[in-house]
């Protein structure tokens, strides 16, 4: 109602504008409605200026314009898909104002610019209210959310370590689930610049805790068929590596922080201790996982202490052991995206064709009011074109707008006009708006909400004074039902991707990637680790949709993610090696193409090959003591538990 006031009080053609800006922008913290603000003017006034300069150009030649606007509005939907952070929404801006003020101009084309102008005012207008009444009025702050949030993880990670530990197997540990977590705070660390808080981690410290625990989400799968292993029966496991495992559970599963903290220290020079020792006196194979087991221990336990000291600087009393895998010198990475550009480009391109087609029904069949459901046609195409399945939030949106419709007629044509000054005006509307808020704010009914914020402020026609139209608010309700009708139908012929697909598409990707690892290394491990974590969230978040086939999903990325890191480990020992280990190596890397390509592993041949040339690089390096022969054992282990081989490694393999 501020913003509608301001509005009207300097004499803007479309308060109405206003209004729906302010709900759009509005969310459920300070720091995410400030962001979305930013974002949100970023958006219109680009769009807006694409708008002035694409209309007067193409004035003389309406499926010319049409095309062109059109074009514009997919350029944005592609960027928005790409990026995927919350700055996606000022592509999404850009691409559906130029179809809220572009069709609707190619009637009066020369008022375009007096129509961009006024549309950027409106916004800036409820931008700034919206962000004025969040922050000094009713602010409610991300900040204590997401450390909670973050403490919240930090306990999932120290408890998926403990279920490892315990035998837990893969699909009851929850380890890769830290991935879900680790995407839910990236989402809301974007808006955490905005929030104006002091009880804040460092943005390199969150982006350190994050490669960390991404690379958790791997180490505690090695714990997991490590220790599998070891409970197999039949063997004679050190008495010291008994109570250290016990130990090290003990202090896991304890919920006093302080003196869980106080042990990691002791827990990690334990365990690179009794790594030493194993490797020394082994003799078998067995003697081998165990010492990797305490290697896999170590950096579990020193991640989680690193962590617990980024969260808590003031608590870093106790140095954090270098991990043999982790260069002293290394960065923070932090969030890496999955992007598609395929699915992006095939997503935009049903937009596209979506958008064009409405343009010219209404060109040729001369429709009054199909400017109007052309512009609500590229909103729809824009909004909603990040789903994998649009239909049913757009379903959503039109139930929303049913409702809507009906009452605004009520508004419009009972109650406004028993309406004279601006206080009776807000007492009046305060019902509908403060509800549906109300709804908006729960993501359930977020679109059916939106449905009604949206529209009730336009086909009331909330101007300076009332100018009741019934033909004309039945003419736009029409275009409206239309418009969203018509993208029900094409969004779910163009651009809707079914679950399983999207599933066998990121398992296909990762299986691809990690095939490149075989032929040459990763320039930056943490990077493709972080990448894989992104995937392994995406695919978590589909899995309910999806059949019951796919339920072992999640183990086929992790399997990926296990094995390209092996890889490239090996072929940081390939340049170091003995003749004869790295003409074994390269003979291995390209077996593993060959497998990784077998998108089915049906090639039994091939199976056993695989296995055979690990056995044979195993009794390479078991005939040599150095630290190199040691790294490429626990390698070649790592690898046939990542592969799924019979019990990762056997005596007589070897």
């Amino acid at each position: 109602m501020l913003a509608y006031y301001i509005a009207l009080r300097i004499g803007l053609a479309r308060p109405s504008w206003s209004i729906v800006t302010v709900y759009i922008v509005s969310q459920t913290s300070v720091g995410a409605s400030l962001s979305r603000g930013v974002y949100r003017l970023a958006g219109t006034t680009i769009g807006a200026a694409a708008t002035v300069a694409i209309v007067p150009n193409f004035v003389n030649s309406p499926v010319l314009c049409s095309i062109a606007l059109s074009a514009w509005i997919a350029f944005c939907l592609y960027f928005s898909l790409i990026d995927r952070t919350p700055r996606a929404y000022a592509f999404v801006l850009a691409g559906y104002t130029a179809s809220l003020i572009g069709f609707p101009a190619l009637s009066d084309p020369g008022a375009i610019f007096d129509t961009a102008i006024v549309r950027v005012q409106e916004v800036s207008i409820g931008i700034l209210c919206a962000t004025l009444i969040h922050r000094y009025v009713a602010p409610k702050r991300i900040t204590g959310l997401f450390n909670k949030k973050m403490s919240g993880m930090m306990s999932d990670a120290r408890h998926s370590v403990a279920a490892a530990l315990r035998g837990t197997p893969h699909q009851d540990s929850g380890a890769w689930r830290l991935a879900t977590t680790l995407q839910l705070l990236q989402g809301m660390g974007t808006h955490l610049p905005y929030d104006f808080a002091n009880s804040l981690t460092r943005r390199r410290h969150r982006k350190m805790i994050h490669d960390r625990l991404a690379r958790l989400v791997l180490v505690t799968a090695e714990l997991t068929d490590h220790i599998g292993y070891l409970n197999a029966g039949g063997k004679n496991v050190p008495e010291s590596l008994r109570i250290l495992l016990e130990d090290v559970r003990n202090s896991l599963d304890g919920e006093d922080e302080l003196p869980r903290r106080q042990s990691y220290p002791n827990l990690i020079s334990r365990s690179h201790g009794l790594k030493t020792d194993l490797t020394a006196s082994a003799l078998r194979i067995d003697d081998r996982i165990y010492a990797n087991l305490t290697r896999h221990l170590s950096e579990a336990l020193e991640i989680l202490h690193e962590c617990n000291q980024l969260l808590r600087p003031e608590m870093r009393e106790y140095p954090v052991a270098q991990s043999d895998e982790k260069p002293a010198t290394e960065t923070a990475k932090g969030y890496i995206f999955h992007r598609d550009h395929m699915m992006a480009a095939r997503s935009t391109f049903g937009a596209f064709l979506t958008i064009v087609t409405g343009c010219l029904v209404w060109i040729y069949s001369a429709w009054p009011d199909g400017a109007t459901a052309v512009s609500v046609l590229g909103v729809c195409c824009t909004l909603f074109s990040s789903f994998d399945t649009p239909a049913p939030h757009i379903m959503k949106y039109i139930l929303g707008s049913f409702y809507g419709v009906l009452i605004s007629l009520v508004y419009s044509f009972a109650l406004l006009p028993q309406v004279s000054d601006f206080p009776v005006l807000v007492a009046v509307l305060a019902p509908v708006f403060i509800f549906a808020g109300s709804l908006q704010a729960r993501p359930p009914t977020t679109f059916l909400a939106m449905g009604i914020t949206l529209t009730l402020p336009i086909l009331c026609d909330l101007g300076s004074a009332y100018q009741g139209d019934f033909a004309a608010s039945l003419n736009t309700s029409v275009a409206l039902f239309n418009a969203t009708g018509f993208s029900v139908i094409t969004m779910s012929l163009l651009q809707t991707v079914q679950a399983q697909a999207a599933i066998r598409r990121l398992l296909t990707l990762s299986r691809r990637d990690a095939r490149r690892k075989a032929l040459r290394p990763a320039a930056d491990e943490t990077l493709w680790i972080n990448l894989m974590a992104d995937r392994t969230a995406l695919l978590l978040t589909r899995l309910p949709g999806a059949a019951g086939s796919l339920n072992h999903a999640p183990f086929g990325i992790l399997q990926s993610l296990r094995t390209g890191h092996v890889l490239n480990q090996l072929h940081r020992l390939h340049k170091q090696a003995a003749d004869e280990t790295r003409v074994s190596l390269q003979g291995l890397f390209s077996l593993m193409a060959r497998y990784l390509e077998n998108k089915n592993q049906t090639d039994t041949s091939l199976n056993i090959a695989v296995q055979k040339h690990i056995g044979d690089l195993m009794k390479l390096a078991l005939s040599a003591a150095d630290e190199r022969a040691v790294a490429l054992a626990g390698l070649l282990i790592d690898l046939r538990f990542a592969l799924g081989l019979p019990e990762g490694g056997r005596n007589d393999d070897y």
